[in-house]
């Protein structure tokens, strides 16, 4: 019968302990050599953002965003390594300019920044007490630019008081709009779609500014009904300036 080991107390495994006490210099000289690198990096000269250097910071997609406010978020870090750039922070702060949707940082060996920028894309103008400003598919409102000029209609029965989700229901539906108008949206100068119910436009037909009741639905019907119409229309009421075709087949005078 053979008899079972027994391991003697106190006996030592030489072996495992070789083996951590390995995997423990190793994981020590990774991180010195880990420190050592991040030390390299981030005070070596060559490494710095100068101010001497032209492309030392390299700004790319900017058409109506301030030049200068992208510039001002990178002020503290020259002088300082590129690899010491909190990327997150500073795509967080460009984010915050307006007129910038997205916006990507990224360092270039050894010394540069390279800032790309998304820039928001206004769909039609708004007139609050303080002024006209454009408006984008999101609902963001922006400031006109200093350089650059638009010809968009006019999103009307938006109220200053409005969140940024209750402005992009309304440019959501001024889209629809102008997308089933097709080839008619150029006559419209101004869409009110504050009553979905009822949505309200402002065109110009021989010459003359009207307003348009349109309704809830097939707008570039009743809108093409309505151009087919006008010129017998007009012969009986020339003064007329407002139109209810909220039902289909019919045009009623509201003034």
């Amino acid at each position: 019968m053979a008899r079972e080991s027994r391991k003697q107390p106190g006996r030592i495994n030489w072996r495992l302990t070789f083996a951590i006490l390995a995997f423990g210099a190793i994981g020590v000289s990774t991180a010195v050599a880990g420190y050592k690198a991040s030390l390299f990096v981030t005070s070596d000269p060559r490494f710095t953002l100068s101010h001497d250097r032209k492309d030392a910071l390299t700004i790319l997609g900017l058409a109506y965003a301030s030049r200068s406010k992208v510039q001002r978020v990178f002020t503290a870090d020259f002088d300082h390594s590129v690899f010491s750039v909190p990327l997150a922070e500073r795509r967080r702060r460009l984010l915050a300019i307006d007129w910038v949707e997205d916006a990507s940082v990224s360092r270039v060996w050894p010394d540069r920044l390279v800032i790309r920028i998304r820039e928001r894309q206004p769909v039609a103008f708004i007139f609050f007490s303080s002024g006209p400003l454009l408006i984008d598919a999101q609902g963001v409102l922006l400031e006109q630019p200093a350089r650059g000029q638009f010809s968009f209609p006019v999103l009307s029965g938006v109220r200053e008081e409005e969140t940024e989700a209750e402005r992009r229901g309304h440019v959501r539906t001024f889209l629809q709009v102008q997308e089933e108008m097709g080839y008619l949206a150029k006559e419209i100068s101004e869409v009110d779609p504050s009553d979905p119910d009822n949505i309200r436009i402002v065109a110009q037909v021989d010459r003359r500014v009207l307003k348009l009741h349109l309704g809830d639905s097939n707008y570039a019907q009743r809108f093409q009904n309505f151009l087919s119409h006008y010129p017998e229309i007009r012969k009986g009421s020339p003064q007329a300036k407002v139109f209810d075709l909220r039902l289909d087949g019919r045009i009623t005078v509201k003034e």
